[in-house]
C-alpha cells in the first residue's frame, strides 16, 4: 500500500474511572491498549490505519498520549491503486488544456480542502475510464490565482469540462460519480 496523508484524527484515551460520551469503550479499548505497544499495530475498527513507532515523512499525523512515554504515530494508508490526476499550472495551461486535441476535465482544487481529497479518486476513475476520449488534470488553486479569478472560481472544488479551448459545463462541489460522467457525457 502507499501511504496518504491523514489530515486530522482524535483518538480517545481513556483513564481509569473516566468514560467518554463521544465514544464507546469497546471502541476506545482497543486503541488506547494499541497506543501502549512499542510494535506496530493496525487500530481496530479503523481500516487501513495504523499505529507505529517510527514516523514515515510523507503520510503521518503524529498523537500525543497523556502518559507520559507512551507516543506512537498514527498512519493512514491509501490503496496503491488511486490513480493519480497531472497537475497542470499556469505555464502549462495554454499547451494543455486550451490547445488540446481531446475534451479536458480541469479540477480546481486545494491541498487543505477536503472535499476535493474526496473528489480527487473520482477524477482518477474517471480519467482511467475515459482515456483516449478526455483528459483529466487538477490546478492548485493557491498556486494559480490568475487562472482561477480567470474562470470565476469562488468555491473548491470544481470541475469544468473545456472542449476546443472553450468552457463547456462546470460542477461544483464534491458530487458522485454518476454527474460527472452525466456532464461527460453530453460533450463527448
Amino acid at each position: 500500500m502507499a501511504a496518504g496523508t491523514l489530515e486530522s484524527l482524535t483518538i480517545a484515551s481513556p483513564r481509569p474511572g473516566f468514560i467518554s460520551a463521544f465514544a464507546p469503550m469497546a471502541a476506545m479499548a482497543p486503541i488506547s491498549s494499541t497506543l501502549a505497544c512499542r510494535e506496530p499495530r493496525l487500530l481496530s475498527g479503523f481500516k487501513g490505519m495504523k499505529i507505529t513507532k517510527r514516523a514515515s515523512r510523507e503520510s503521518t499525523l503524529r498523537v500525543r498520549n497523556p502518559l507520559p512515554g507512551r507516543r506512537g504515530t498514527v498512519v493512514c494508508e491509501v490503496p496503491a491503486s488511486t490513480i493519480e490526476v497531472p497537475d497542470v499550472t499556469k505555464s502549462t495551461w495554454q499547451s494543455l488544456v486550451l490547445e488540446s486535441d481531446t475534451p479536458v476535465l480541469v479540477e480546481f482544487w486545494a491541498t487543505w480542502c477536503g472535499p476535493c481529497r474526496v473528489i480527487q479518486p473520482v477524477i482518477g476513475k474517471i480519467s482511467k475510464a475515459y482515456e483516449g476520449k478526455l483528459k483529466c488534470y487538477k490546478l492548485n488553486t493557491d498556486e494559480n490565482p490568475d487562472i482561477t479569478a480567470q474562470y470565476g472560481i469562488r468555491s473548491i472544488p470544481t470541475m469544468i469540462f473545456f472542449r476546443n479551448g472553450e468552457k463547456k459545463d462546470a460542477v461544483i462541489g464534491a458530487v458522485p460519480e454518476s454527474t460527472l460522467i452525466t456532464c461527460i457525457e453530453r460533450f463527448l
